[in-house]
């Protein structure tokens, strides 16, 4: 047989049976196809099952939460520390206060010593605003000193009570049945004395509020108008405190160790809860607002930051840049996902928000601030001190103060988002039907009109999604968060506007990371974080969710 009749039979053959003569061989009684599909079967079924795993042990962990947060509630109410809370919540107040009149004197100090004034004529010039400050500081001596009678007590019969119940459980699980030493602590009975205090700290309250009156009925009068308005502001505040002792004497008559606390209390305790205090003598709290408004704050601020620049790369890869420029810049913005997070942290710690920190103070160039910078920016550096630093000292918030904050943080999530947002855009972009395109220019468009009017358009869906899931990305990200965060525990103060997005801030990630390391398993502690992981687990679900939603909602349909 020659070789033209051997070609001759191989193109006769059916394309079927060519396709099938590879899949003879068997392994174990599999053909090739079976292998493959059992081996892609063998991965999404491990996939599965891990994924269930997960979600199992931290569901098992973490719904064990709540009936112990109940029971801490109850025990906080029932041994009285809720009732020592009102005293303690005026006595917050009251060093609110004295912070402020604290702050109004430093100012009025540093601008006596910007002036040039001589030490002695500024003590002399602050002598009344001192006074001021030490009468009012003196006023609250003997709320002090009932708050922490109050607290003695209220935790002594805490402890007890405590003490009480580990003896319990200890002599639970005792073979000879025998059950532990000592009479039950009966919380109802004990709190009548932390109720004693009542008539004292009425009478306490009476002579407090009379000496603040006193005390900011005659403000000092500095010859400065700012501070003069300051001290008039200080003395609406504190006439607003005291009128509002009544309302904590009702307040405290009113109250009812035998109350019952609900589940849902305990539950909006814990999603509502503006405090996240752990390990604490007097009580500890797990609230899930100031972390998820923090993980929020600074989410939202990096895809601020990564869309436009996500999306825009995209836009210009896709459909204006050339072969060359595509070559060099997409795989330097892909580059950039593969930093290490705790790389950009510390880049976050050590240049990045240090300089924002100083460039908002317009502080003089110091060695240490140019050390963090290549020296051919040096010159920039200083050409914003010299230009616009002065011209920025009208914004409310300058100077920052803190250099770890939302916005430090917010930036370099923002860096890496951009690979996420660019890649999944670019995917949106290429799947926009090549027959919208030539349309458009059949019917006359140019090249950006077709960009803005028809690709973009087209792409949206696919563009959502990816921000979605860059927002995805962010949200669950933990080392720059807990590095560059500031890591404090509070709601921003949003009435500041933009001077908010550079306060610090703790996130749910952060949390989590910060002290799972340091929590005995099983207590309460231990299962508020896995109760945070359920959280975030099920925020992320919903971005996920809401990312298929929209790319199946408006998903392109050829033909």
């Amino acid at each position: 047989m020659n070789a033209a009749s051997h070609i001759k039979r191989l193109d006769q053959r059916p394309l079927k049976e060519s396709i099938l003569r590879k899949n003879k061989t068997r392994i174990f009684g599999f053909d090739s196809d079976e292998i493959i599909r059992k081996f892609f079967f063998g991965n999404a079924a491990v996939a599965v099952v891990v994924l269930g795993l997960i979600t199992f042990s931290l569901f098992r962990e973490g719904l064990g939460f709540f009936p112990q947060h109940w029971q801490s509630m109850v025990v906080y109410r029932q041994a009285g520390l809720e009732y020592v809370d009102y005293v303690r919540d005026q006595h917050t107040a009251h060093g609110m206060l004295l912070r402020n009149l604290q702050r109004i004197r430093q100012e009025k100090t540093a601008d006596l010593k910007a002036r040039g004034v001589d030490p002695a004529r500024i003590a002399t010039r602050m002598a009344p605003l001192s006074s001021l400050l030490r009468d009012f500081d003196e006023a609250v001596i003997p709320l002090d000193a009932l708050l922490r009678d109050m607290t003695t007590t209220a935790a002594g019969i805490k402890e007890r009570w405590t003490n009480r119940q580990n003896e319990a459980l200890a002599y639970k699980n005792n073979p000879a049945g025998e059950k532990a030493p000592g009479e039950e602590i009966n919380l109802l009975a004990e709190v009548a004395q932390v109720r004693a205090f009542q008539s004292r700290y009425e009478e306490v309250n009476q002579a407090f509020s009379i000496r603040l009156r006193e005390i900011s009925a005659v403000l000092p009068i500095t010859n400065d108008a700012d501070t003069d308005a300051k001290l008039r502001k200080f003395q609406s505040g504190v006439n607003r405190y005291v009128q509002s002792f009544p309302d904590t004497e009702s307040r405290m008559r009113k109250w009812n160790p035998a109350r019952e606390v609900g589940t849902f209390e305990a539950l909006t305790a814990f999603i509502l809860g503006p405090k996240w205090v752990t390990q604490s003598f007097w009580q500890d709290w797990y609230g899930f607002l100031p972390l998820f408004v923090g993980s929020l704050s600074i989410s939202f601020t990096a895809l601020l930051v990564a869309v436009p620049f996500g999306v825009g790369a995209a836009i210009y890869i896709n459909q204006l840049a050339g072969p060359t420029e595509a070559r060099l810049i997409k795989p330097y913005i892909e580059f950039i996902s593969a930093i290490p997070s705790v790389v950009l942290g510390f880049f976050g710690i050590a240049v990045l928000g240090e300089t924002i920190r100083w460039l908002t103070q317009g502080a003089p160039l110091t060695e240490s601030v140019l050390a963090t910078w290549p020296s051919w920016t040096h010159g920039l550096l200083g050409i914003f001190h010299s230009v616009l630093a002065p011209l920025v000292k009208w914004v409310p918030f300058f100077p920052i103060s803190e250099r770890l904050n939302i916005m430090t943080a917010g930036l370099l999530l923002a860096l890496m988002a951009v690979p996420t947002i660019f890649t999944l855009s670019e995917d949106a972009l290429n799947n926009v039907p090549r027959a919208f395109k030539e349309a458009s220019y059949a019917l006359g468009a140019n090249r950006l009109q077709t960009i803005v009017r028809i690709i973009v358009p087209a792409a949206l869906s696919g563009i959502i999604s990816a921000v979605l899931l860059g927002f995805g990305r962010v949200i669950g990200e933990t080392m720059v968060v807990l590095m560059c965060a500031g890591n404090r525990i509070q709601i921003p103060d949003f009435t500041q506007g933009l001077g908010a997005l550079f306060l610090p801030v703790h996130t749910m990630t952060g949390i989590i990371a910060q002290e799972v390391p340091e929590v005995p398993k099983g207590v309460l502690q231990y299962r508020a974080l896995f109760m945070l992981a359920i959280m975030l687990f099920l925020i992320s679900l919903a971005i996920n969710y809401v990312a298929q939603l929209i790319v199946k909602r408006y998903r392109i349909s050829v033909g």
